[in-house]
């Protein structure tokens, strides 16, 4: 079974300190380039995240907690294969959970069938566990790096990231990768 703090800390790795990158949307209160106040971004969380919250100045069990809250989905605790959790969870909180899983599931409807909608539920959990762990995480690092590089397609404003998030992708406990943007 997959333990939520094992995974929460390669994560908060991957996320980094306080960043107040002009060129990222995420840092601005309005969640656009030039709208609001920039405020930046620490452990990947925006003032969007936690309206109000002095992000600069965010703790560390704050982060935590909030990553529990928000991405660690019910189900997650089930996965018999620690290293497809951190994976699922990590890239949740890089592209948004419901990315994460369509993207999971559609890595699995290729040789199950299973419904791709984005829930992280029964079904996919059960697949999940049956099938070798190596080869999903290759399939799934292979399907997510195409992800990425069609939101860097769509928004030609992000493919400054693109490099970080492929690498991130690409990270697992025997392939260690570069600290992230």
């Amino acid at each position: 079974m997959s333990d939520f703090n094992i995974a929460v800390k390669k994560t908060l790795v991957h996320e980094g300190g306080f960043q107040k990158n002009p060129n990222d949307r995420a840092n601005w209160t309005g969640g656009e380039i030039g709208v609001g106040e920039l405020v930046g971004t620490k452990y990947g969380i925006t003032t969007l995240d936690m309206p109000g919250v002095d992000i600069e100045n965010l703790d560390e069990p704050t982060a935590i907690e909030f990553y529990r809250e928000r991405y660690w989905k019910q189900g997650y605790s089930q996965i018999n294969d620690q290293s497809v959790a951190d994976k699922l969870f990590d890239l949740g909180v890089l592209f948004g959970v419901e990315v994460a899983v369509a993207v999971m599931q559609q890595t699995l409807s290729a040789d199950e069938l299973i419904t791709v909608d984005g829930k992280f539920g029964d079904e996919t959990l059960n697949v999940i566990n049956l099938v070798d762990p190596v080869s999903l995480l290759k399939s799934y690092e292979a399907n997510m790096t195409t992800h990425a590089f069609n939101v860097a397609t769509k928004n030609p404003a992000e493919r400054e990231f693109l490099r970080g998030w492929c690498s991130r992708i690409g990270c697992s406990d025997s392939t260690p990768c570069e600290k992230h943007q």
